[in-house]
């Protein structure tokens, strides 16, 4: 069989990470084309996969101006970015490997769909979560009635401390008016992946949340606006010269580092960290997404779900305790411990390890989910993606109905949408 072919449009870090698996698996995949507007990404993603100079764009516009060349498309471009490409790539007959959230706003999701549907295209969005060795081992455990029914899960996605103010402070997801709101930026993997978990519909939502700390008014004393030149940087956790330079002493060069820099430096990394948004006073950013937020959950039948996002951990692992008839399962995102209320017994169960370099981001999600989506296309069958258009519709209206919640201090249900 002939390798599946794709375009990428957006060559940044997402769109990056996930075309690794045609280095891997070069008779599975082919990379044909990209669209990108900055020359360093553009030139080295059309360098690493031999892409003709025909195919190669600053602008998707020019590239679905064409006709149709592919087997499908990547879109990894910024969030709010992502309706029109979609839509119109649809309409071309692309398929479509679409980066979390599907867009910012909930009419911008819905036209998604639409299109989606009505040009019987097959769709991923990358809800990598589903995707991973981890949680394929945790749903075949609950769907073979090892603990019951599923009653209720209490789900905490802890960011980190430093990953909070690398990507919701100074970065790119800081500003809910340029990006999405916190929820929908970050954690809609976890509303998606506790639909998931639970196999039925959410009905109605509460939420509380808060930007508690990284505010004008919690500056302390005898700070500055910059790291590189703050009197008390040495004490801040926050610290923008910890953060990077202290991992380029480490030798760590690929992300958080690399997107502050091209080429990635300690001169470099240092012009960045006195000239660039990465070097700022954490107390002095324009950022207003939330960094605490809890979302309550009641599912078809009476079922119940928890959910916690913090910036304040060491960890960046999630952690999943779910309450069955019969049993508990407790999860950290590599192992699964079953407690079994009949025997009285406790069974540790180890999930597979994804290389980290074959695409093992996201727990080996970034593989799971790319697998899947190749061999969808390669056999042309739509089941084998893990969630269709209209789940995964359903679990952005979630989020968006959560945020309704914390706004309004109210309970939303659902269906409103």
């Amino acid at each position: 069989m002939k390798p599946v072919t794709l375009i990428v449009v957006g060559a940044g870090s997402r769109g990056t990470g996930y075309v690794k698996y045609a280095e891997q698996y070069p008779d599975k995949l082919k990379i044909v084309g990209v669209a990108e507007p900055r020359d360093w990404y553009r030139d080295k993603m059309a360098a690493t996969y031999d892409i003709p100079a025909e195919n190669i764009f600053t602008d998707w516009r020019e590239l679905v101006a064409r006709e149709k060349f592919a087997d499908g498309v990547i879109i990894a471009t910024q969030d709010a970015m992502h309706a029109e490409p979609a839509v119109a790539f649809a309409n071309k007959g692309y398929n479509i490997l679409l980066e979390k959230p599907m867009a910012p706003d909930e009419e911008s999701c819905r036209r998604i769909t639409r299109a989606v549907i009505e040009n019987k295209i097959i769709f991923a969005v990358c809800h990598v979560l589903r995707y991973t060795p981890y949680t394929q081992k945790l749903k075949e455990i609950i769907d073979s009635g090892a603990i019951g029914e599923v009653v209720s899960v209490q789900h905490v996605e802890p960011v980190g401390y430093w990953h909070q103010a690398h990507s919701y402070v100074r970065g790119n997801w800081r500003n809910e008016a340029e990006s999405s709101s916190m929820l929908l930026a970050k954690s809609c993997h976890d509303l998606d992946w506790l639909r998931y978990i639970m196999g039925c519909r959410c009905e109605k939502v509460s939420s509380f949340g808060s930007l508690y700390l990284f505010r004008k008014d919690q500056k302390p004393e005898d700070a500055g606006d910059r790291c590189m030149d703050c009197a008390i940087e040495p004490e801040c956790p926050y610290s923008a010269k910890r953060i990077y330079l202290g991992r380029l002493a480490k030798g760590q060069t690929a992300w958080p580092v690399n997107v502050l820099t091209e080429d990635v430096t300690e001169q470099n990394v240092i012009k960045a960290l006195q000239d660039g948004p990465y070097g700022r006073c954490v107390y002095e950013c324009d950022n207003d997404v939330v960094d605490n937020q809890v979302v309550n959950m009641c599912f078809e039948g009476g079922k119940t779900a928890s959910f916690t996002m913090t910036a304040f951990s060491e960890h960046t692992h999630r952690r999943t305790t779910i309450f069955g008839t019969k049993g508990e399962i407790y999860g950290d995102g590599a192992n699964i411990e079953v407690f079994d209320f009949l025997t009285e017994n406790k069974k540790l169960i180890e999930t597979e390890k994804i290389d980290s370099g074959i695409l093992g981001g996201h727990g080996g999600g970034d593989y799971g989910l790319m697998s899947r989506f190749v061999k969808a296309l390669a056999e042309n069958d739509p089941g084998i993606i893990l969630s269709g258009p209209e789940e995964t519709l359903e679990t952005h209206l979630m989020v968006f109905a959560a945020e309704k919640a914390r706004h309004e201090d109210e309970v939303v249900k659902i269906e409103v949408f």
